[in-house]
């Protein structure tokens, strides 16, 4: 049986609206943690995260918290779980670039059941339900109707903290090119996501992200009748990482074909 009812969706949309707040300002970042090379933890990451986890936590004691920012090995993908990205676009966030995310799913039943992505820069709060549509700001949204590669506009992202992957992702972004409209790159994998369920782009491709990343995004795409799977055509997983092409559905082909040839 489902834990999430209309009450209980609106609940988590205001709360994600309220925890996105924290990510504006310039005084909003006052420490900052490196995890690796180039992947970074800020406060804000944290008390977001710990803001949500609480919240969620009232709303929904029998859900399980997956966050970017914990251990999640004991998550159990048999029982409904929370999936959040405190702050998608952490480098743009310490570099004041105003385009990151909070980014949640609730995942039940071996699926996506909701899905909300709010950009408090722009003021634009992105949801979805499971066989309910996608919304921005409550009004109800649609990929785009291209059907043409060379009308395609194209966001790919550079899998920053997979040097490995290099030579395959210029590859792939060098295919693209020639044959699309042109490129885009913007160093928040949940907004980008949003874009080809917004109409504003028609095919996403990242070859390394967390379900964190995805898993409220690929929601909102398939809630706006578009397509997500994973770099090779299959479902996406929940609970590991994986690669994702994301597109308006009717290109969705050509995208994997390209990626197929790329490698």
């Amino acid at each position: 049986m489902s834990i999430l009812t209309d009450a209980l969706a609106a609940e988590v949309i205001e709360a994600v609206r309220a925890a996105g707040s924290l990510l504006t300002g310039d005084g909003a970042v006052h420490e900052i943690r490196s995890k690796s090379a180039r992947d970074f933890v800020t406060d804000v990451d944290m008390r977001v995260q710990e803001t949500l986890r609480a919240r969620l936590g009232e709303l929904a004691p029998e859900a399980q918290f997956m966050g970017e920012e914990q251990d999640n090995s004991f998550i159990d993908p048999a029982r409904p779980f929370w999936i959040l990205d405190p702050v998608d676009g952490t480098t743009n966030l310490i570099r004041r670039l105003g385009h990151s995310a909070v980014s949640l799913a609730l995942a039940e039943d071996g699926g996506l059941a909701l899905g909300v992505v709010f950009n408090p820069f722009a003021g634009e709060l992105f949801s979805a339900r499971r066989g309910g549509g996608a919304f921005l700001n409550g009004r109800p949204i649609h990929v785009s109707a291209v059907g043409s590669l060379p009308q395609a506009l194209v966001s790919i992202g550079t899998a920053p903290g997979r040097r490995d992957l290099s030579a395959l992702v210029f590859r792939e972004m060098h295919s693209f090119y020639d044959r699309c409209l042109d490129l885009r790159r913007s160093g928040c994998a949940s907004l980008d996501l949003c874009d080809v369920a917004l109409g504003r782009t028609e095919i996403y491709i990242e070859r390394f992200l967390h379900p964190w990343d995805y898993a409220a995004g690929a929601l909102i795409v398939a809630e706006a009748g578009g397509k997500v799977t994973d770099c090779g055509g299959a479902a996406l997983p929940l609970t590991h990482s994986s690669g994702v092409a994301a597109s308006n559905g009717v290109l969705h082909r050509d995208a994997l074909a390209l990626l197929e040839r790329s490698e």
